[in-house]
């Protein structure tokens, strides 16, 4: 395995040692945010959906009993909006969306990064391939006018594979990215819900309101 893997860095060049790199630690980045959504819970609302029914309901005790079974990351955000009893003022209402902002920055961190890696890795291959080129092109010019076909056949492929090389790697995570932006979506619309269910008879929170963290358009 090394032993191809030095084979392919050799006849790659650098551009390819870059993208394995890249690769690598797109692969560490991935794993630790699959780990990092599990532990927090993200997905998993379950109770926390239910005790925001419940409070909607005016069911309140029975709400703060359900929401102390959840473990989603938000729960602690809800508690406090319980304890408000819809009567918090504007400024402790602005508290409680940076408090969920907060939660939903540190599960986004790493994002840039594959967001990065989907853009850069295909420009890397591409480069690789044109540095390939120039060396194919070189070796068959001074060949002269005993021009062998392979030379120039085999330069192409290696020119060839950084490029593959790039789009290996820039696909996954543009799909794992994706995915990942589509999960705190969810969970950011969950929290502008629930945020706006207990707290909306106060008039606090506009129901209609953008999810939170979404800039509010100008002239609005």
């Amino acid at each position: 395995m090394l032993d191809r893997l030095h084979g392919l860095i050799e006849m790659g060049g650098p551009v390819i040692a870059i993208i394995g790199v890249m690769s690598v630690a797109t692969l560490a980045v991935v794993l630790y945010k699959i780990w990092q959504f599990r532990a927090s819970g993200v997905g998993r609302h379950l109770a926390l959906r239910a005790a925001v029914a419940e409070w909607d309901q005016g069911q309140s005790k029975a709400a703060r009993r359900t929401l102390e079974g959840s473990r989603s990351y938000l729960a602690p955000v809800i508690a406090r909006a319980f304890a408000t009893d819809g009567a918090s003022d504007s400024a402790a209402v602005r508290r409680l969306e940076a408090e969920a902002d907060a939660r939903f920055s540190r599960l986004e961190r790493g994002f840039r990064f594959l967001d990065t890696v989907a853009q850069v890795a295909p420009l890397l291959g591409l480069f690789g391939t044109v540095l390939g080129m120039i060396e194919a092109f070189q070796a068959l010019q001074s060949a002269g006018s005993q021009v062998d076909p392979s030379l120039l056949a085999g330069g192409i492929w290696v020119a060839l594979l950084t490029t593959a090389a790039g789009l290996a790697v820039a696909m996954p995570a543009s799909v794992v990215l994706s995915w990942f932006e589509s999960r705190m979506a969810e969970e950011r619309a969950l929290a502008d819900h629930a945020l706006s269910v207990v707290l909306g008879p106060d008039n606090r929170v506009v129901r209609g309101s953008p999810p939170l963290g979404q800039a509010v358009p100008q002239g609005a």
